[in-house]
């Protein structure tokens, strides 16, 4: 089983992430994982914070001579940052000196406050904000490191910001992450892309913020991640969870999940056939995203993740109350960006990762990549073969 833990608040210190179940000999580079941060920060439209914010990393523990040990993983994301925010985020006793009252509408800060007792919306704030998921990309690349081991990769790209949608039915394969990345909104429809920085600039410029849909793609997956037999067992429903998990996210569909629901079931399902030469099962379509009855079909696994627009704007006007004197006013304005979808989709692909990654480990299991490896190839060599009869 593969755990993860994520610590550490968005003006604090730093964040930090410690993994459990890793097999080891798994290999991993600093590089890697400051490439996969580096990715969580692109997309146009992102605020000026992504300029400073290098997420310079350290690895506590875990690793030795670039290789996974088996034990637990501890890494820290220190905050460029923090020299300014000392004082107000010390663990020290003392108090804030500005206490925010007005919590704002979208974000967790007034269920926060009335949870937890607080009088300062800080409190919530800073564990809610989307920072955090720095963390989890960390554990993300590790995912991705071990899937990789069994020939699997995961990648997104953006389908639609605000009202621009990409017309496009071609998804992009496994060799085209580069290409995603390279584009300002990681669209590879070109008349989208341009119809999304242009209402992304339209946006920006009145103050106003926009959100969008990220399909996300794993090729390679093996057949049977997930069971049928517990609810919490369900490939698509640990998906689910793990992807509306994301800060800002409010929607999660597994392949044609919302437009099937429209058609009649001649249209709705993926017709099985059978590769004589590869000696495999196959689905020429790709409706139920990969995944029938709670497990992976040995086909893409396909979700797509719906992210609202931002709740802090950089025109604060959007209607509060203050806890303390219950007057009308407006919330107050945090660190904020016009859109962070092009982000999210890569937040996307390390959660999907982190799921996967854990299902592998579950059905292949091993303390080493060579055992873990080995296991996944004995599995597939039988997993097509004929049933032997059933007994009665």
């Amino acid at each position: 089983m593969l755990r993860y833990l994520t610590a550490g608040e968005s003006h604090g210190k730093s964040l930090v992430v410690i993994l459990e179940g890793l097999p080891a000999g798994l290999r991993i580079e600093y590089k890697e994982i400051t490439g996969e941060l580096g990715r969580r920060r692109l997309g146009y439209g992102r605020g000026p914070r992504m300029r400073f914010e290098q997420d310079e990393i350290e690895l506590l523990a875990g690793i030795r001579h670039g290789r996974t040990l088996g034990s637990p993983v501890a890494i820290e994301i220190a905050n460029t940052e923090w020299p300014k925010w000392v004082e107000e985020m010390s663990p020290d006793p003392g108090r804030p000196s500005k206490i925010l009252t007005a919590p704002r509408p979208g974000h967790a800060d007034l269920a926060g406050m009335q949870k937890y007792g607080f009088a300062d919306a800080r409190d919530v704030l800073e564990r809610a904000s989307a920072r955090e998921t720095a963390a989890r990309v960390v554990a993300g690349c590790f995912a991705k490191a071990l899937l990789a081991q069994i020939g699997v990769s995961v990648l997104s790209h953006i389908t639609a910001i605000g009202s621009a949608v990409s017309s496009s039915t071609e998804r992009p394969g496994v060799n085209d992450l580069a290409k995603v990345d390279e584009n300002e909104v990681r669209c590879l429809d070109e008349r989208a892309s341009k119809e999304m920085i242009a209402q992304i600039k339209a946006a920006a410029k009145v103050g106003d913020s926009l959100g969008g849909i990220a399909e996300v793609i794993a090729y390679g997956v093996p057949v049977g991640l997930g069971s049928h037999v517990h609810w919490d067992r369900k490939i698509d429903g640990l998906l689910a969870q793990a992807l509306m998990s994301i800060q800002a996210v409010k929607g999660v569909e597994i392949g044609d999940g919302f437009s099937v629901a429209h058609q009649p079931g001649s249209e709705a399902h993926d017709a099985i056939y059978y590769d004589e030469k590869d000696h495999s099962y196959i689905r020429q379509t790709t409706r139920a995203g990969g995944v029938e009855g709670g497990i992976t079909t040995g086909g893409p696994v396909i979700a797509h993740v719906a992210m609202k627009p931002l709740a802090t704007l950089n025109r604060p006007t959007l209607h509060t109350v203050d806890v303390v004197t219950k007057e009308d006013t407006v919330s107050f304005k945090e660190r904020t960006d016009v859109t962070a979808v092009p982000a999210m989709g890569v937040v996307a692909e390390t959660m999907m990762s982190l799921v996967l990654a854990n299902e592998a480990l579950r059905k292949f299991g091993g303390d080493s990549i060579a055992e873990f490896a080995r296991n996944h190839r004995a599995f597939v060599e039988t997993c097509n073969a004929t049933p032997s009869a059933v007994m009665p």
